[in-house]
């Protein structure tokens, strides 16, 4: 199964089972303020990085290779040519270096993704990572006058915070939407819906076609938690999914979340999801999708790339937000959610942590942001990055609805802070509910009882969105 969940991040499912335990049942040689070799600062190397120092960078192996960070490593040896980079890559981030947490003898910088990531919740409440907040405030490499802080998208500061500091810096952008075929609907007249009313007609309309309306993954069901939680948040406010990341008693109840269950229970009520879905992980989901057997599907924008290999050329990829649920929604229908994946660290007892936060630098330049961009067809964290770079029809479509929405973008950080939440708890009840095992009601009061365990749990750290 690991080819099939390389490209996930924080948003794949942990089938590495016991990665994440391991944090939180042993040390990880805890933090402080040890950031190992160290130079003087000045305006070109404003990081205090020592020029000299070796730099190890180990890269999660997965849908994004390994070239890209090659590129910035060599980008990193141009600025700084008398230090030794050590590069590896692998699948197993989690069962490679957990071992070396624990020995206080961690890489410079770690792309801590895929299945068997590293958990941040047990990094970040053992303080085994550097506070990237020196990053934040250095200089743009290369885009005078701005800080790096200064370049990045919204959000990307947000998702990688726990109680105040920046300790994750999530490089790639992931928005989300409801994803269809510009040529599928062009060939049979068909318009995207921007309301839930227009998109239960038009479900009909797909169905009496022969095709099936929806599909989804029934392994990861969470995946359908996704337009749930954006509907929600577009129906009742930001403040709805404040609510759910802060555990707050009843926020899974509140009305704009029951009617964004409604709404979605009635795809699998009404009949309009494919027969089988609920046995399906998300590449064969993605896969029938892609083949034309259903019109739409909830993902990330890593699906375009993820399906490369098996989408036909003229399918003509695109991505829209949810619909909105009713007239008076506080958020636009343009409004979606984007949010960072990817997650890169620099290790708190890393030898050389000011070497660690200067490639990070690196990434986070335009350049390197856009030769990331160039080599996975993927966004990066980076505002404007992908500026003049011919795109793919689904990322050309991203970028059009990330310009539709300007400010009018959220995300949640619930699956961030207490990952067991969403990956297990959520996606069980999701599973449940759209195969009919349980209804919209049940599937609020799953959520709501998940949320609470939580809460209740004070073996588990807890974070406070403000």
């Amino acid at each position: 199964m690991a080819h099939s969940i390389s490209r996930r991040g924080l948003l794949q499912g942990a089938a590495a089972a016991g990665v994440g335990a391991l944090t939180a049942g042993c040390a990880t040689g805890g933090g402080g303020d040890d950031e190992g070799a160290k130079g003087s600062a000045n305006a070109n190397n404003p990081l205090a990085v020592k020029e000299d120092a070796p730099l190890e960078v180990v890269i999660f192996n997965g849908g994004f290779g390994e070239d890209y960070a090659k590129a910035h490593e060599a980008m990193y040896a141009e600025r700084y040519p008398k230090a030794q980079i050590k590069h590896s890559a692998t699948q197993q981030i989690g069962e490679t270096l957990q071992p070396r947490f624990v020995a206080g003898d961690p890489p410079d910088v770690i792309d801590n993704s895929g299945s068997s990531q590293i958990d941040l919740g047990g990094l970040v409440s053992q303080n085994a990572l550097t506070d990237l907040g020196d990053l934040l405030n250095a200089p743009s490499l290369d885009v005078p006058g701005k800080t790096v802080k200064d370049t990045l998208l919204p959000g990307i500061v947000d998702v990688g915070s726990y109680d105040g500091k920046f300790l994750v810096l999530n490089y790639a952008y992931s928005a989300y939407g409801i994803w269809y075929s510009e040529k599928l609907f062009s060939a049979r007249g068909w318009q995207y819906p921007r309301t839930w009313d227009d998109m239960i007609a038009l479900c009909r309309e797909i169905k009496a076609s022969g095709i099936a309306p929806w599909t989804y993954t029934g392994v990861h069901a969470r995946y359908m938690s996704w337009p749930i939680l954006s509907a929600a948040a577009k129906m009742g406010g930001v403040d709805v999914l404040k609510a759910i990341d802060n555990l707050e008693p009843n926020a899974w109840r509140h009305d704009a979340v029951k009617a964004a269950a409604d709404a979605y229970y009635q795809l699998a009520a009404d009949g309009f999801l494919e027969a089988g879905a609920p046995g399906m992980d998300h590449i064969q989901s993605q896969t029938e999708w892609c083949r034309g057997k259903a019109a739409f599907i909830s993902c990330g924008s890593w699906l375009e790339n993820e399906q490369k290999a098996v989408t036909p050329a003229d399918f003509a990829m695109a991505v829209a937000p949810t619909p909105s649920l009713t007239t008076g929604d506080k958020l636009p229908f343009a409004a979606f959610r984007g949010t960072g994946s990817e997650p890169f660290i620099v290790p708190a007892k890393a030898k050389n942590a000011r070497g660690g936060l200067e490639y990070l630098r690196v990434m986070l330049s335009k350049k390197g942001a856009a030769d990331f961009t160039r080599k996975v067809s993927s966004l990066t964290a980076v505002s404007g990055a992908s500026d003049g770079i011919p795109l793919p029809t689904g990322l050309t479509s991203v970028t059009k609805m990330i310009g539709a929405a300007g400010p009018d973008t959220f995300n949640w950080l619930y699956n961030s802070f207490y990952r067991k939440l969403e990956r297990q708890l959520v996606n069980a009840a999701c599973a449940d509910m759209f195969a009919k095992r349980i209804n919209a009601s049940q599937w609020v009061d799953r959520c709501q009882q998940a949320a609470d365990s939580i809460a209740k749990d004070s073996s588990i750290k807890k974070y406070k969105r403000v």
